[in-house]
């Protein structure tokens, strides 16, 4: 059973008919992919759940309660003064990274595009914006439980955590004559106002019926699972740690009177060779990026065939063409899971394959197949450095039988994906295709006796070959080389040589094909 089935399932058992799934993120600044394994996992199990026949929501909580925490190398110096602010109430950078006070908030600014790369990868969840829940009130009660327990409080994060707590620390945090919570100090608690002092030597009192402050971090999470009824949500492992924000969350949510989602945490993405994702270390690939690169079907195959507990290494460069690959032939062959012949290991890996290939479709129910668009990822990186423009592309596949009629919504967004992938510094040297006009000093040097007869031969069969159409071609390379004893091995490292100048290339059929019989013969005629 897939992950997110088994989830499903589990959350039945333990919290009835209806689930409320969550994810969340804090609009700091741009978001990088790693964000997506958090969100898509969320989601998954909310697509689980329908499945199972269960009344679900999927929630997207955004944190723009929270803080600005630095002046960070994107912005300018002037939001030195909006550090400790909330990032709902703050101006958005311009283009030079000045406050923009025309420009909306800082927490829109840095949300809107995100969203729109999840709606590419067909992520709609309900959007619950934190800053509002707290204007709204729907913390005031959480808010008043909070302090008026906040020894037991202190006592669960500090026996948790293992760190002790400052002599000042306090269960709200309000925000000070500046907006800002930084050097505010509690003074008293008068429900259901919060007297404070601030760092200007200003004091005040905070509603917490309103959007006057916020609960810390570790509370904010525990009370928000009570407020909106979450029954499961994901965690990184940093939250999720022995001691983490996750473990001290599951007591104080029952403390402040709700039940807590059961615990569970995701391993992280990573860069391939480089570690973790990490906003502040600036290695990163953004959403927006990856998915005007990568198709969004394999974005998601990238979640749904990986178990939650292992990491996952996330390559735009020659392993994306392996992850294809998989995808690929996952959806041309689905596992039978019913099978006689199977082995109840080869089972488990039947239902869990068919599980995650129909998790990856961006449209809840759609037909895997469709998401290929009838042509296999490496022949359309092929076609689309060999071909100048898109109707040339429509045209070589319409002639080799891959495209009847016009090309569907998915395969024009797989090649302009492609086209885009092409031209960026991911794409792996090895897999980029120059057609040579002549056969170069180098190539000649590198081809041997027996390779020279076997081309001289090829490019006869090729001049009398009825048909000229891939399966033809392929054959004919087939027989030359067993009848000139070459082997197929030889056969093809000369093909490349010639036609590439070095000793490996895509399909060779499909690349003569492509290139046309008259600039072959030229080719292997020069």
């Amino acid at each position: 059973m897939h992950w997110a089935d088994f989830t499903a399932e589990r959350l039945r058992n333990e919290r009835g008919e209806h689930q409320v799934a969550c994810s969340g993120i804090t609009p700091s600044g741009e978001f990088h992919i790693g964000h997506l394994r958090e969100i898509l996992s969320a989601e998954m199990i909310h697509r689980a759940c329908l499945d199972a026949g269960l009344d679900s929501r999927y929630i997207f909580i955004v944190d723009s309660m929270d803080p600005l925490r630095r002046v960070y190398s994107f912005l300018s110096p002037e939001y030195e003064r909006y550090i400790g602010c909330p990032l709902a109430f703050i101006p958005a950078p311009d283009s030079d990274g000045n406050p923009d006070p025309e420009a909306g908030s800082y927490a829109d600014h840095f949300l809107s595009p995100f969203l729109e790369a999840l709606g590419q990868i067909g992520v709609f969840p309900e959007v619950i914006m934190n800053h509002e829940t707290y204007t709204n009130g729907e913390f005031a009660d959480k808010i008043h439980s909070a302090i008026e327990q906040a020894d037991a409080i202190r006592e669960i994060i500090e026996s948790i955590s293992g760190r002790e707590l400052d002599e000042n620390w306090f269960p709200y945090k309000p925000l000070g004559s500046d907006g800002s919570m930084d050097g505010v100090t509690v003074t008293g608690y008068e429900h259901p106002f919060v007297h404070w002092t601030d760092r200007h030597g200003e004091s005040g009192s905070a509603d917490i019926r309103k959007a006057d402050g916020k609960l810390p971090w570790r509370i904010d999470w525990a009370a928000r699972w009570g407020i909106h009824g979450v029954t499961c949500e994901p965690a990184g492992k940093d939250h999720g740690a022995a001691g983490g924000s996750f473990d001290t969350g599951l007591p104080i949510c029952r403390l402040l009177g709700s039940e807590p989602p059961s615990k569970m945490v995701y391993e992280w993405i990573q860069v391939k060779g480089a570690g973790p994702m990490s906003s502040s270390s600036g290695n990163t690939i953004g959403p927006v990026e990856a998915l005007s690169l990568v198709p969004p079907e394999i974005v998601r195959y990238l979640i749904a065939g990986s178990k939650m507990n292992r990491h996952i290494d996330f390559d735009t460069g020659s392993a994306l063409f392996q992850m294809a690959d998989e995808y690929e032939r996952l959806v041309a062959n689905p596992p039978d899971s019913e099978a006689e012949d199977l082995s109840k290991r080869q089972k488990v890996a039947a239902v869990t394959n068919r599980g995650a290939m129909k998790l990856s479709q961006v449209e809840r129910g759609a037909d895997p197949a469709d998401s290929l668009g009838g042509v296999s990822f490496r022949h359309l990186s092929m076609l689309a450095q060999i071909k100048s423009s898109d109707e040339d592309v429509w045209a070589s596949m319409r002639a080799s039988g891959h495209l009847t009629g016009e090309p569907n919504e998915s395969l024009s967004q797989r090649l302009t994906r492609m086209r885009n992938w092409i031209g960026s510094i991911h794409f792996p040297e090895d897999a980029r295709i120059h057609i040579h006009k002549t056969i170069s000093a180098e190539a000649r040097a590198e081809l041997s006796d027996e390779q020279r007869v076997f081309l001289d031969h090829l490019k006869n069969w090729l001049i009398e070959l009825q048909y000229w159409h891939e399966p033809d071609i392929d054959a004919t390379i087939r027989e030359v080389a067993r009848q000139y004893k070459i082997g197929g091995r030889g056969a093809y490292i000369a093909l490349y040589w010639v036609l590439l100048g070095r000793n490996h290339g895509p399909k060779a059929s499909a690349l003569l094909f492509e290139i046309g019989r008259e600039s072959v013969i030229e080719l292997l005629d020069s």
